[in-house]
C-alpha cells in the first residue's frame, strides 16, 4: 500500500510546458501516467489492442475517476489489459470508493448514466497516422461523457489538437452526432482509406519469392514459394505465405486456407509492383507478418531448406471408411443422441463425413435455427463405384506411373482419372434408391448434392473448399442427378485436393465421400457466412459474431472484382446488442444493409444457439472456441446450411 502511495503521489500536475518532455523513465515499468508527454512514453504504456478489427494498432486504456476530480489515467495495458484490472487493483479502498465484481462493474461503468469511470482507450494507428479517442462499441456514454474524456485527453498528451474522437459502432455514431465541435472526429472508412497493410494469419516462414497472377496459382504451385499476387485467387495450393495486391476478408477463401495450414497471410495495397519486393524476386527470403508491421530478408537456400525440414507438418491421420452403414439418411437420424454429443459426432464421420455429421446435430437445435430438410449418402456408395469400376486399381496403377513425380504431369493425371470416375456408370439400384427418395420425400424439386468427406475438421485440417458440391434436376433417367453425384464423388482426386492432402500426410485412398443433400435455394436474397466469435480478437474479452454477408446470390468468399460486402462484428450478447460494419455492400443502396435490424437479430439469434450448442464438443477442451457457419436469406428469414468448428487461432 505504501508502494501504491508513493506512485500516487508521482502523478504530474496539469502540464503547462510547452515543450512537452519525456516524463517516463524508460529503464523502468510503469503501471500509468495521468499524462503523455511523447510518444516513447505511450510506448511504454501501450500494447495491440484487443479487438484489432482496424490493422496496425497499438493501444493504452484510458480511465477517468469522476469520483476524484476527473483524474485521468493512461493505463500499463500489458498489464492491465481490461479497465476493471486497473480500476480493482488501483482505485478501490484505501480512500476510494470499493470497485464492485467484475459483473457489477461493466454493468455499472458501460452503462450506467451515473457511472464512477468514463473507460475508453487512446489509439495510434500506424499508416493513416492518427491519434484517436475511442469508447467500447457497446459504451453507452453520452456526448457530455465523451466530450469531457476527449477534451481531458487532448489536453494532457503532446499531440494536443491532432486527436481525433473514433465512433466504434452505429449506437456510437448516433451519439457523435451530438459532440460539440471541438471534438473533432474520424470515421472507420476515413481510418481504412489511410491503410495499405493488412494482416490476416499472423506468423513467420521462408520460401523462394514469387509474383504470380491470381489466375496461375489454383492447381499447383510449389509450396516452398511465398507468392505476392497481383489479385486474391478463387483458390491456392499450398504455399509457404501469400501476399496479396488488394485486402481480404478474414473469411476470404485465401484466410481460410491460410488459418487451415498455418501460413503467414497479408495483404499489401500495391504489393504486385512493389520495389522493395520485386528486387527480391526469385531469391529465397523470410517473411514475417505481424500485427502492427511486416517485414522481409533475403536468406539462404540451405536456411530455408533446414527451416522446412523442421516446420513440415505433422502427418495426419484418418480412420478408415466405414462402409458398413447403407441407405439415405435423414439427417435428423444421423447422430444417435444417446451418446455425448462429441462423441456420437466422431461416431459418424467415417460414415457420413464432417459435414453432413454436423448437419445431424444442427437439426435438432430447433428454435432460432432454422434448417432446409436433408438427407445424407453414406461413403458407402462411394466406395462402392469405386470397387465396381475397378477404379481403386485404375488409382493404384497411375502412382506407378514414371510421370506421377512430377506435379504438372500428376495433375493431368488426377484430371483424366476424375473423367474416368465420372463416365463410369451409377450403380442402378443407388440412383432408383434416390430417385425415389426425391420424389416420395422432396416432390422432384431441383436437389443440392454437397460434398461431405471423412478427412474434415482434423486438428489444423478442414478440407474447405477442397470439394464440389453439384446441383441436380430431376428427371425420369436420372441423368442429372447421376451426372451431380458422381461430379461430387471425382472432386476427390481434384489436383488441388490431391495435393493439400499430399501436404498433409493424409493417406488418400482412405479418403471417402459421403454426401448431403437438401433442396437447391432459389431466389436468396442473401447469402453469407458468419463466426460465432470475434476473429479480430485473440483474448476473448470483446465477445462478438462476425459477419461477411451479400446481397443476392453474389459470392461473399469469392467475390467479383470490385465487389465488398458487409463485414458486421454483431456484440449479440452485450446490452443494446451493439453493430459495428467494418465494410458495406456495394451491391445495396448508398446508407443501406444487406440484413435489416431485424434479420440481423434472427441471424444473431442462431448463432448464439449453434455456439452453445456444439460448445460440448468443440469447446470444452479449451482455446479459442467458435463455430464457421453459412447461411441464406430466403423469403425474408435466416436459414442456417452448414456449422463446422471454425479453425481460429487455438481451436481443438
Amino acid at each position: 500500500m505504501l508502494l501504491l502511495l508513493a506512485s500516487l503521489a508521482c502523478v504530474p500536475a496539469e502540464k503547462t510546458d510547452p515543450s512537452w518532455d519525456c516524463l517516463l523513465d524508460p529503464a523502468l515499468s510503469h503501471d500509468f501516467s495521468s499524462q503523455l508527454g511523447c510518444r516513447a512514453d505511450f510506448e511504454l504504456l501501450a500494447a495491440d489492442p484487443l479487438d484489432a478489427s482496424i490493422p496496425g494498432a497499438s493501444s493504452s486504456k484510458t480511465l477517468i475517476d469522476r469520483l476524484d476530480a476527473d483524474q485521468l489515467y493512461f493505463t500499463n495495458s500489458e498489464l492491465y489489459p481490461v479497465h476493471y484490472d486497473f480500476a480493482s487493483h488501483f482505485l478501490s479502498g484505501d480512500g476510494h470508493p470499493i470497485v464492485p465484481d467484475l459483473r457489477s462493474f461493466n454493468s455499472s461503468e458501460y452503462y450506467s448514466p451515473d457511472r464512477r469511470f468514463l473507460l475508453g482507450a487512446l489509439t495510434w494507428y500506424e499508416e493513416p497516422g492518427v491519434w484517436v479517442y475511442e469508447v467500447a462499441p457497446y459504451d453507452t456514454a453520452d456526448s457530455t461523457m465523451i466530450s469531457t474524456a476527449y477534451r481531458k485527453i487532448r489536453d494532457n498528451a503532446w499531440f494536443g489538437d491532432d486527436l481525433r474522437f473514433h465512433p466504434t459502432s452505429e449506437a456510437v455514431e448516433r451519439v457523435a452526432v451530438d459532440l460539440p465541435s471541438d471534438v473533432k472526429q474520424i470515421s472507420t472508412e476515413e481510418l481504412f482509406a489511410g491503410i495499405t497493410y493488412q494482416p490476416l494469419n499472423l506468423g513467420s516462414s521462408m520460401g523462394q519469392l514469387r509474383f504470380r497472377r491470381a489466375t496461375e496459382v489454383e492447381d499447383y504451385v510449389n509450396y516452398r514459394e511465398i507468392v505476392v499476387l497481383d489479385e486474391i485467387p478463387n483458390d491456392i495450393s499450398v504455399v509457404a505465405a501469400t501476399i496479396t495486391s488488394t485486402f481480404q476478408t478474414p473469411l476470404a477463401h485465401i484466410n481460410v486456407l491460410a488459418q487451415n495450414r498455418g501460413t503467414p497471410n497479408m495483404a499489401l495495397v500495391g504489393a504486385f509492383d512493389a520495389p522493395e519486393l520485386r528486387e527480391l524476386e526469385g531469391k529465397w527470403v523470410e517473411l514475417r507478418v505481424e500485427a502492427l508491421g511486416w517485414e522481409i530478408r533475403e536468406v539462404t537456400e540451405a536456411e530455408a531448406t533446414a527451416w522446412w525440414d523442421s516446420h513440415r507438418p505433422e502427418p495426419l491421420e484418418v480412420g478408415a471408411m466405414d462402409i458398413s452403414v447403407t441407405g439415405l439418411w435423414d439427417c435428423t437420424d444421423i447422430l444417435d443422441l444417446s451418446l455425448p454429443l462429441g462423441e456420437a459426432l466422431r461416431a459418424r464421420v467415417p460414415a457420413f463425413g464432417g459435414k453432413a455429421t454436423n448437419m445431424g446435430g444442427l437439426v435438432h437445435i430447433g428454435g432460432e435455427v432454422q434448417v432446409p430438410p436433408c438427407f445424407a449418402t453414406p461413403v458407402y456408395y462411394y466406395d462402392q463405384h469405386m470397387r465396381q469400376n475397378g477404379l481403386w486399381e485404375r488409382y493404384a496403377a497411375l502412382t506407378l506411373d514414371p510421370s506421377w513425380a512430377d506435379p504438372t504431369a500428376r495433375a493431368e493425371l488426377l484430371r483424366g482419372f476424375q473423367a474416368e470416375l465420372q463416365a463410369a456408370p451409377l450403380d442402378p439400384t443407388f440412383l432408383a434408391m434416390v430417385q425415389a427418395k426425391i420424389d416420395a420425400d422432396y416432390d422432384r424439386v431441383k436437389m443440392r448434392f454437397r460434398s461431405s468427406t471423412n478427412a474434415e475438421d482434423l486438428g489444423n485440417f478442414t478440407g474447405a473448399g477442397l470439394y464440389t458440391s453439384k446441383s441436380g434436376e430431376w428427371d425420369d433417367t436420372g441423368a442429372d442427378i447421376s451426372d451431380a453425384i458422381k461430379e461430387v464423388w471425382a472432386s476427390v482426386w481434384g489436383p488441388r485436393a490431391w495435393e493439400e492432402r499430399e501436404y498433409w500426410g493424409i493417406d488418400h485412398t482412405k479418403v471417402g465421400m459421403a454426401m448431403l443433400s437438401n433442396p437447391a435455394f432459389e431466389g436468396e436474397q442473401a447469402n453469407g457466412v458468419a463466426v460465432t466469435g470475434n476473429v479480430f480478437d485473440t483474448s476473448g474479452l470483446e465477445p462478438a459474431f462476425y459477419i461477411n454477408v451479400q446481397a443476392g446470390e453474389n459470392s461473399v468468399v469469392l467475390p467479383e472484382d470490385g465487389d465488398s460486402t458487409d463485414q458486421i462484428l454483431y456484440y449479440y450478447s452485450l446490452p443494446g446488442q451493439p453493430v459495428v460494419y467494418i465494410a458495406h455492400s456495394n451491391l445495396v443502396p448508398e446508407g443501406s444493409t444487406v440484413l435489416t435490424a431485424g434479420q440481423l437479430y434472427e441471424l444473431g439469434g442462431a448463432l448464439d444457439a449453434i455456439h452453445g450448442y456444439f460448445y460440448e464438443a468443440y469447446g470444452s477442451s479449451g482455446g479459442f472456441y467458435a463455430m464457421d457457419t453459412e447461411f441464406k436469406l430466403v423469403d425474408g428469414h435466416i436459414q442456417m446450411k452448414q456449422a463446422r468448428p471454425y479453425p481460429g487461432w487455438s481451436n481443438p
